[in-house]
Order: C-alpha cells, then structure tokens, then sequence
C-alpha cells in the first residue's frame, strides 16, 4: 500500500495559500475518486481500495510538525519509507513546475524538514510543486502563507490536476516513471 501526503496548514485561513499546494493536491485526487475524508487526532485521510489501492493524507498539524503525523501513521500502516510520497509547495520551482524526487534534503521547508526528522530518513519520495520565490523585496513567508495571484489562477487547477496525475501515477508505479514523466516537466511554465 501506498501513501500521498499532501503538506499544507489547517484552517481556513491558510485553505487556499500557496503553502497548500500539497493539500490541493490530495483533495483533488480524493475528489477523483470519490474517496471519504476521516478524521483522526492529527490528520484526514482517505484510502482508496483495490488491486491498486493507495491512502492519502493531510497532517492537520501545522507545517513544522507535519512529520508527526505521517510517521504516526506511516508506522500504523506498516508503509515502507520508499511508498510514502511527499507532496509540498517549493519556492525553488517556477509557478506551475514540478519536479519529483527519489530522495533528499529537506532544503528550507519546514514541512519536509519535519518529516525527514520524525521518518528518519531522507530516502523517501517528494513532489514538489513550484510556487516562485515572489517578489525579493517581500518576506518568503508572507509570500508561502499568501493567496495566489490572479493572472495565475487561470492555470492553477491544471497545475494541481498535473500534479495529482503525477501522483497517481507513483501510487500505480514507482518515483522512477514519475520522474521520466515529470522531470523536466515539459507541459509547465519555463
């Protein structure tokens, strides 16, 4: 069984910010199938079933402590680190690219920082989705935990559509073809 963590903050001040994108992501996929959120003490999540049957979760802890809920429930599920795909906003990345990784650091994102310290590891999966750096004049945090702007929501829900097909394609398969698939995202912006 495999597992797609969407990151981002709960409530509705953060729902539609950029930090989101990983939250985006899994609600569509759990939308595409018709899959019923559950609540537990620090996390949503929803499994699909069957032959090719997969979890996704949302921690509903904020950003920084994301990795406590997916090791909790990771363990509970006896999911290997190598089937836990991370999905998260990334600052490095245009607006509308992704970029899918085997392994690695955490870089500057306290939500991939949590997780690599809670899992234990640096090898598991990550999406990252690029958000841009904004304005250099402007605080990176302000610009994360901000809506975005309105010449991009044109082209948003294709981008979370992208990137749930990305992920879809990791629960069905393996990081490998998502990266073949993904990396260089040929259909995003330069």
């Amino acid at each position: 069984m495999k597992l797609i963590v969407g990151l981002g903050n709960p409530g509705r001040d953060y729902r539609d910010t950029r930090h989101n994108v990983g939250f985006m992501v899994v609600d569509e996929i759990a939308r595409r199938h018709e899959l019923r959120w559950r609540t537990d003490v620090d996390l949503s999540y929803a499994k699909k079933f069957g032959e090719a049957g997969f979890f996704v979760m949302k921690p509903e802890t904020f950003m920084n402590r994301s990795g406590y809920a997916v090791s909790r429930f990771s363990d509970y599920h006896q999911i290997e680190r190598g089937d836990v795909l991370v999905v998260s906003d990334e600052v490095d990345l245009a607006f509308g690219r992704i970029r899918a990784r085997a392994r690695g650091s955490a870089g500057t994102h306290n939500g991939l920082k949590s997780v690599v310290e809670q899992l234990g590891t640096t090898e598991f999966p990550r999406l990252r989705l690029g958000i841009g750096r904004g304005d250099s004049r402007r605080d990176l945090a302000d610009h994360v935990l901000s809506t975005f702007e309105p010449g991009e929501l044109p082209v948003l829900g294709e981008f979370i559509a992208r990137a749930a097909d990305a992920a879809e394609m990791f629960a069905a398969d393996n990081i490998g073809k998502v990266m073949n698939a993904y990396n260089p995202d040929p259909v995003g912006p330069e």
